[in-house]
C-alpha cells in the first residue's frame, strides 16, 4: 500500500460511480484509462472482480474532484458483488462495446440499476473496433431502454479510422446541437422559460439542467469513445465533475426501530458507515470497503457493529488512491474508504454510535443455484477446509456451506457454476485448501403405503453378562408430510418401562438409513406392541439394537416406496423461447401448472420438476436463451419416484 495520502476533498466534489455491463464490454479498461490519464496507474493491467479506485481529477474550472469508481464483475453470477456496488454508488456508468451492441448482460446491469433508482450515463467504448457502428447502438439502446438516452457526442470515424469525439454540447456553434440544447432544455422549467424569451443558454446553465434531468432519472446522457486509446475518457471524466450527482444530494433509507426513514449525507451529523465489501488481504489481513452515509470519522472513532453489538475501533482508516489503500486520519459523509482488522464485521454491516441504533437495510442476496459438494484431499485440507469456507462466505455472503447429512460432506452453493467453481479455485489460490468437488446427492426419502409386523432379536447368552432383547414393531402408512410417530402399547411389562426410550431410538437409528446407506424412511406411524426382556442380560443397547431390526424388517415387509424430492421452479424467459423451454420442462419429467405473458415480450412459466433434474439447470437455462432466461426454484415436497426398469 502507498504511504502518500492528498489532501481530503469536500463531499460536494466526491463522484462515487459504478462501472456496470456485460462481461467484455470494457468496463476495465475504461478504469485503466483513468488511471493511466491520472499517472496512477499504466493501463492495460488485467484484473477480475469487484475492485474500488479512486481518481483525483482537476476538472476545466479548475476545481478538484475525487471519482470513486467500483468495477463490477459482468457474469450474472456475481450479482451480489454488482448489488454490493450499486448499494453505495451514487450514479452508474453502463459500458457497451461499439462492435458488440446491447447484450442480454447490458438489459440485466439496467434492471438491477432501475432496482436501486440510480441515476445512470452510458458510455459506448470500442469505437475504434472493427464493426464498430454508434448510430446502431444508440438505436438498439433507445429501443430497449427508452427515449430518455440523449447523445451528448458523435464519433469523428469509426473503427479504424476513429479521429476523435465531437461534443455536441460545449462544441462551437458548428458542432452544437440544437435539438439536443432543446431536448435538455424543455426537462428543466427555470430553463426553458429563458430559452424561450430568447435567451441562449450557456453550457453551463445546459450542464444544471442536465444534472437535475439526470438525477430525477429523466434523462440518460450517452457518451463514447476508445478506452484503449483514451478517446473520449477526459470528457467521460469532465462529465462526471460537471453533471453526476454528488453523494450529498442523494438520501439513503436506515431502519430505525420498526421505521423507515431518509436521511442525506449531513457531514454534521452523528458518523454513519456501511460496509459493502470485506476482502482478505496476505498483509493486513480483513480490509473493509465502506461508505460514510453521515458525519465524519477518524482513526481514533469507536463505533458499535449493529447486527452483534460489539465496539470497533478504526484504527487502521485507509483511503482509496488509485487502486491502492493509504492511511488517512479523517474521511467524512460521501466518501469510500477501507479499515482494517474489524473483528465484529463482516459485508452488509452497519456501524453507528450506540446511541443511534440505526441499520442499513443491505440489498436482497441471490438465492443459491448451483451446489458442489466438497472433499478435502487430504487430512490438512479437512482440518482447513471450515475456516477457509467461513472466510469466504464473510468475504461473499451470495455463498453459503451447508452439511449434506447423508455423504458428511460439506457443501458449498452458489448464484450459479462459475461463482461455485470460482469460489472452489480461491480455496486452493488463497488458503491452500485443496477439495475434489462432485455433484450434490439427492435427498431420496422412502415411505410405506401398507401396513406389516416384524419381531428384532438380540440374543447373546453364551457365558458372562450378555446380549438380550426381543422387540415386536408394527408399522403403517400416515399422511405425506407427517412425519414419524411412536406408540408404545406393551402390557404386562413384556419390555420394561425404562427401555422404552432405547426401543424408540433404535428405531428412530434404522429410520435415518444411515447405516446402511439408504434414504431415510419418513411419514410412518410405529407402534411397539410387545417383547421379551431378561433381568440380567437386557440392555438399553441390546433393545436399539432389536428395534433396528425389527424396523427394517417391517419396512421391507410393507414394500417401501422410494420418493424424490421436487421442486417448484418459476421460470422466465422471452416469449419466442418458451417452446424450446417447455419441451425442456417435458424433457425433465416436469409438470407445468402455469403459463402466461407477462406483458413485457417474456413469458412466466411455473413447472413442478425433480430435484435430481435441476442440478445444473442454472447453467443449462442459461445455453438454451442464450443467458436471457432466469429462475428460482423452491421446495414443493416429496413424490414418488418412477420404478427403474431391471
Amino acid at each position: 500500500m502507498s504511504t502518500v495520502s492528498s489532501h481530503p476533498i469536500p463531499g460536494a466534489r466526491v463522484r462515487n460511480v459504478a462501472l456496470v455491463g456485460q462481461s467484455g464490454a470494457g468496463k476495465t479498461t475504461v478504469v485503466e484509462a483513468l488511471l493511466g490519464r491520472t499517472g496512477s496507474a499504466d493501463a492495460g493491467s488485467a484484473t477480475t472482480g469487484l475492485r474500488a479506485a479512486s481518481v483525483p481529477w482537476t476538472a476545466a474550472n479548475g476545481q478538484t474532484y475525487r471519482l470513486n469508481v467500483l468495477d463490477t464483475p459482468g457474469a450474472p453470477d456475481f450479482v451480489a458483488e454488482l448489488d454490493a456496488a450499486l448499494s453505495v454508488a451514487d450514479l452508474a456508468v453502463v459500458v457497451v462495446d461499439a462492435a458488440d451492441g446491447v447484450g442480454v448482460g447490458t438489459s440485466l446491469v439496467w434492471e438491477r440499476c432501475d432496482a436501486f433508482d440510480l441515476p445512470r450515463f452510458v458510455f459506448v467504448t470500442g469505437e475504434d473496433r472493427r464493426r464498430a457502428d454508434f448510430d446502431r447502438v444508440l438505436g438498439q439502446l433507445r429501443s430497449t431502454f427508452g427515449a430518455t438516452l440523449v447523445a451528448l457526442e458523435a464519433p469523428v470515424g469509426e473503427a479504424d479510422a476513429l479521429e476523435g469525439v465531437v461534443d455536441l454540447l460545449h462544441g462551437g456553434e458548428a458542432d452544437r446541437d440544437e435539438s439536443l440544447v432543446e431536448e435538455i432544455v424543455a426537462g428543466d422549467e427555470e430553463t426553458l422559460a429563458r430559452y424561450l424569451d430568447g435567451e441562449t443558454p450557456t453550457p453551463t446553465d445546459l450542464e444544471a439542467a442536465l444534472a437535475h434531468e439526470v438525477a430525477d432519472r429523466t434523462e440518460v446522457p450517452v457518451l463514447l469513445g476508445s478506452a484503449l486509446r483514451g478517446i473520449g475518457i477526459d470528457r467521460l471524466a469532465e462529465y462526471l465533475c460537471d453533471v453526476a450527482p454528488s453523494p450529498l444530494d442523494r438520501s439513503v433509507s436506515v431502519i430505525a426501530g420498526d421505521r423507515t426513514v431518509e436521511i442525506t449525507s449531513d457531514p454534521g451529523a452523528d458518523p454513519l458507515l456501511y460496509v459493502f465489501k470485506t476482502v482478505s488481504d496476505q498483509y493486513v489481513g480483513q480490509v473493509s470497503y465502506f461508505k460514510v452515509l453521515t458525519g465524519v470519522v477518524t482513526s481514533d472513532t469507536s463505533l458499535t457493529e449493529m447486527s452483534s453489538g460489539q465496539t470497533e475501533r478504526l484504527h487502521s482508516l485507509l483511503r482509496i488512491e488509485g487502486l491502492d489503500l493509504s492511511p488517512t486520519g479523517r474521511l467524512e459523509a460521501g466518501e469510500i474508504g477501507a479499515v482494517a482488522k474489524l473483528a465484529h464485521t463482516e459485508s452488509r454491516s452497519t456501524l453507528a454510535p450506540a446511541s443511534t441504533p440505526v441499520i442499513v437495510a443491505p440489498p436482497d442476496l441471490p438465492e443459491p443455484q448451483f451446489a458442489l459438494s466438497l472433499a478435502p484431499a487430504s487430512r490438512s485440507d479437512a482440518d482447513r477446509l471450515s475456516e477457509a469456507l467461513h472466510r469466504l462466505t464473510r468475504e461473499d455472503p451470495s455463498l453459503r456451506v451447508t452439511h449434506d447429512a447423508g455423504t458428511h460432506r460439506l457443501v458449498l452453493e452458489g448464484v450459479g457454476d462459475v461463482h461455485v467453481e470460482s469460489a472452489v479455485a480461491r480455496l486452493a489460490s488463497r488458503y491452500g485448501v485443496e477439495v475434489a468437488t462432485d455433484e450434490v446427492e439427492v435427498p431420496y426419502r422412502r415411505t410405506i403405503s401398507a401396513s406389516a409386523e416384524a419381531e428384532g432379536r438380540v440374543k447373546k447368552q453364551s457365558g458372562g453378562h450378555g446380549q438380550y432383547a426381543v422387540v415386536s414393531l408394527r408399522v403403517s402408512p400416515l399422511e405425506p408430510g407427517a412425519g414419524f410417530e411412536f406408540v408404545d402399547s406393551v402390557v404386562g411389562g413384556a419390555i420394561p418401562k425404562h427401555y422404552v426410550a432405547a426401543v424408540r431410538h433404535g428405531v428412530e437409528a434404522a429410520m435415518s438409513g444411515a447405516e446402511h446407506g439408504e434414504p431415510p424412511v419418513v411419514d410412518v406411524r410405529v407402534e411397539c406392541y410387545d417383547g421379551k426382556a431378561h433381568s440380567v442380560d437386557s440392555s438399553e443397547m441390546a433393545f436399539r439394537a432389536a428395534a433396528a431390526q425389527a424396523f427394517r424388517e417391517a419396512v421391507e415387509a410393507a414394500g417401501p416406496t422410494l420418493l424424490e424430492p421436487i421442486s417448484k421452479v418459476t421460470i422466465v424467459v422471452p416469449s419466442d423461447m418458451q417452446g424450446v423451454v417447455l419441451g425442456d420442462v417435458s424433457g425433465r419429467r416436469g409438470h407445468v401448472v402455469e403459463n402466461r405473458p407477462n406483458g413485457d415480450g417474456s413469458q412466466h412459466i411455473v413447472a413442478e420438476m425433480p430435484m435430481a433434474e435441476l442440478r445444473r439447470y442454472v447453467v443449462d437455462i442459461r445455453t438454451m436463451t442464450a443467458g436471457q432466461g432466469h429462475f428460482h426454484a423452491e421446495p414443493a415436497g416429496y413424490r414418488p419416484a418412477p420404478q427403474r426398469s431391471s
